[in-house]
């Protein structure tokens, strides 16, 4: 009885099922602005950092910088949702013993209110040299202009 069971092998080609992986040289870069006007801090950093790390397009490959470069106009009026403004902490080290500085996010944006989203941006790039090559790619203003007219950016859309 087992001639009725005979099985049937079918070949597939497998040359279209091979994985591409990209290098950087091959993916080409582009540029988008954005304008942070309004918007939350996290939510913005987190579409933010996928172009950065090029999670948005594609071609993806997780170990090559295969992002693009974004430009951040009115970086300095983003908003905190909830009581975050006066709870959220942000920390250093000074390098001396008992060193530990913190500043609130109120704090933050009094002193230097690009380093509130450049320190969310920066948090979710990976902490390794592609990681601090990606962060590279960031570019953030208080105004709304920008020294970068001649990359020809485009708006990108969330």
């Amino acid at each position: 009885m087992h001639f009725l069971f005979k099985k049937t092998y079918t070949t597939v080609n497998t040359l279209s099922y091979k994985t591409r992986s990209v290098s950087k040289e091959d993916e080409p870069k582009k540029w988008y602005v954005v304008d942070a006007e309004g918007m939350v801090v996290g939510r913005l950093a987190t579409s933010i950092a996928n172009v950065l790390r090029g999670k948005h397009k594609p071609s993806y490959t997780p170990h090559a910088d295969t992002g693009d470069y974004v430009i951040v106009l009115n970086a300095d009026k983003v908003v905190f949702t909830g009581n975050k403004l006066q709870a959220k902490t942000y920390l250093r080290y000074t390098g001396y013993t008992g060193g530990l500085r913190s500043r609130t996010a109120q704090e933050m944006f009094d002193k230097k209110p690009l380093d509130v989203l450049e320190k969310a941006v920066r948090g979710m790039i990976p902490k390794n040299k592609l990681g601090r090559q990606q962060i590279k790619k960031l570019f953030l203003y208080t105004g709304t202009e920008h020294p970068h007219k001649a990359q020809k950016p485009e708006p990108f859309k969330f």
